[in-house]
């Protein structure tokens, strides 16, 4: 059976995120009312993956453009899928080395996440469109994202009732998806779009690399646009990772969930992010019929709207005083999340050259981890200092400094 570079991203989109969503819904159980992680602990745990995001980013960027992006990508996958079952399989480790904590197994699992992470950050991306060209790719990302949403519309379901039966097993059933998708790629992934670099004779493996670097490097120099888009992911990072790791926290602790018969703390996760899910999947099939995505003035404002919107709904589910006013926050972050999300993939790819298009994205991605990496601790000692509405608040205001960034490219423009 062969299928096209098209179809075979698409799969391996709705696959990882049906692995994401189902560990993810119901995670902050797993982490928070089973192991008792506090927040300073959430945010080391946050801190550990951006950190070796922070590192081994560039080095796995440059092997996707020196040697193979399918390469990169299918090692990448091995790498998620050991990271999350370790988390899975978390209960046997903590009766066979009793020594270990259960944190330090997070820990751990985070590394593998992290450096997995690296090496198919950038490289899927620079893959596919190598592959399909740069004509469509605002609806190739827009269709990515509608089968992202539905795979998390499965994930939710099979999130909350492995959740039932164990707050582990959504781990470990994530990682073998992982694994298993590893083992689909290696079979079915084709790459005829991209030319691995001519080595000099007597060039060795690691100036080779570096070169690669340099040159991704150079062009981000050149380029004001790309310059501008550094400081977007970098603004975006530190506002994210306080949010991404205290929105489950504060609804749990400081905002609690209405009281209604047979409804569980994972079937209530597992029923906001079905309506985000939802939401979403409307919000991206409605701009992917009425607007043009693969303009990139549009793209742009479309952008600056939904960054402003972001801002507004964060401080609004900080300041929640009930869980009606939280739960329309939480979902007008899901919608705006998944309009940006391909948005922002495509404004990136329109701006970068073939040769170095996943050293470039891996820059990126680290410019992220910088962002999360600075802006994670601070957030969580505003938590531990303050309270962790105080921590969100500060993650919304965060994002202010992009409406700055998009507003001077639309002025440009």
């Amino acid at each position: 059976m062969v299928m096209n570079a098209t179809t075979v991203y698409m799969v391996k989109r709705f696959m990882a995120s049906l692995a994401n969503t189902t560990m993810f819904t119901t995670y902050a159980i797993f982490y928070i009312a089973t192991l008792g992680l506090n927040p300073f602990e959430l945010l080391l745990v946050g801190m550990v993956l951006e950190l070796s995001v922070l590192l081994f980013e560039g080095v796995t960027g440059v092997v996707a453009d020196t040697y193979s992006r399918r390469l990169s990508i299918i090692i990448g996958m091995f790498l998620l899928g050991i990271g999350f079952a370790l988390q899975g399989i978390l209960p046997v480790l903590d009766g066979w080395l009793p020594f270990v904590s259960a944190f330090v197994w997070v820990l751990i699992a985070q590394l593998f996440f992290g450096v997995g992470d690296t090496f198919v950050s950038g490289a899927d991306t620079a893959w596919i469109v190598d592959e399909v060209g740069e004509e469509k790719l605002g609806s190739i990302f827009m269709r990515a994202k509608r089968y992202s949403l539905l795979a998390n519309m499965l994930g939710i379901g099979l999130s909350v009732w492995l959740s039932t039966l164990a707050p582990n097993l959504p781990y470990l059933f994530g990682g073998l998806i992982y694994l298993a998708l590893g083992v689909f790629l290696i079979f079915f992934m084709k790459e005829t779009g991209f030319t691995p670099r001519e080595r000099e004779k007597g060039t060795s493996q690691w100036k080779e690399m570096s070169e690669t670097w340099l040159s991704g490097a150079r062009v981000i120099r050149k380029e004001p646009i790309l310059l501008l888009i550094l400081l977007v992911t970098l603004f975006t990072g530190a506002a994210s990772e306080g949010y991404d790791r205290l929105h489950e926290a504060h609804l749990i602790s400081e905002i609690g969930f209405p009281q209604v018969a047979g409804i569980s703390m994972a079937m209530w996760f597992g029923i906001i992010a079905a309506l985000s899910s939802l939401l979403g999947l409307f919000a991206v099939s409605f701009a992917e019929k009425r607007l043009d995505v693969n303009n990139e003035r549009i793209v742009v404002v479309g952008m600056f709207v939904l960054t402003a919107l972001k801002i507004a709904a964060v401080i609004a589910f900080a300041t929640a005083p009930d869980f009606g006013w939280a739960l329309v926050a939480l979902l007008m972050i899901g919608v705006i999340d998944s309009l940006t999300s391909p948005l922002y993939e495509t404004w990136l790819n329109l701006n970068i050259e073939s040769s170095v298009r996943a050293t470039i994205l891996s820059m990126m991605s680290q410019s992220n981890a910088l962002g999360q990496t600075m802006g994670g601790p601070v957030v969580g000692w505003i938590g531990h200092r303050l309270s962790i509405r105080a921590s969100l608040i500060t993650a919304g205001l965060l994002l202010i400094p992009i409406l700055a960034v998009f507003g001077r490219v639309l002025r440009k423009r």
